[in-house]
């Protein structure tokens, strides 16, 4: 188990815990529902191998379930999302943001970090670049935005990454040239969000960030052109 993205679903008065399980055919997606992190209603694997990087929306689209997830298939690591009525059947499956060709900062891989954050501009997800270098990988975050009641519409992307690896502790570790978050906080303002993440795979670190100055700086800095999204 590792990886995972805990979403709190006001209509089931619960937390649902998205992540990453593997078997015998590699890394899926499990979903599991709790409402005290002390005991647990597990769905088990809801996305078969091999899948990664999945977050629950925390409200339905359409009267349906949505799943934000990185399947592996012949076209790519790409971001998708899926639909359920009820949490255990999925359907409806859909691209929704393309990683990059070329010598882009997230031209490799691309995947959800922490659950997206609702705003009234659209659905904001922090989501992670990866770029083969000749050192290795190099881990990157990134921002997008998607429309609120149909989270498969991209509206703005932003053109290069808005934070990486520079520290000592962030470059050096069990895996070099890695910022990785899984979740975050929002403080009372609504508007500063603690972001928890990994640090060369070796620490736990925090970065604060203002959402309306993440908001900005999409629009000045991003585009939303249909081959991208």
């Amino acid at each position: 188990m590792e990886d995972p993205r805990i979403t709190y679903v006001p209509e089931l008065e619960q937390y649902a815990v998205a992540y990453t399980s593997y078997s015998k055919g590699g890394p899926g997606v499990s979903l599991a529902l709790t409402k005290d992190f002390r005991s647990f209603q597990r769905f088990g694997v809801i996305m078969a191998p091999e899948d990664k990087d999945a977050a629950l929306l925390p409200r339905r689209i359409d009267g349906h379930w949505a799943l934000i997830h990185r399947p592996m298939t012949p076209l790519g690591a790409h971001m998708w999302i899926s639909y359920s009525p009820d949490l255990r059947y999925w359907g409806r499956h859909r691209m929704i943001l393309e990683a990059r060709r070329g010598a882009w900062w997230d031209a490799n891989k691309i995947g959800l970090c922490s659950p997206p954050i609702e705003t009234s501009e659209g659905w904001l997800m922090i989501y992670h670049g990866i770029r083969q270098t000749a050192s290795g990988s190099l881990y990157r975050l990134g921002l997008a935005l998607f429309e609120l009641d149909n989270p498969e519409k991209c509206i703005l992307r932003g053109d290069s990454w808005i934070f990486g690896p520079e520290t000592e502790y962030e470059r050096k570790g069990d895996v070099r040239d890695v910022v990785f978050p899984c979740g975050y906080t929002m403080a009372p303002d609504k508007d500063t969000i603690n972001l928890y993440y990994g640090a060369a795979d070796s620490s736990i670190a925090l970065a604060r960030a203002s959402v309306q100055s993440l908001l900005a700086w999409l629009k000045a800095n991003g585009h939303c052109e249909r081959r991208q999204c």
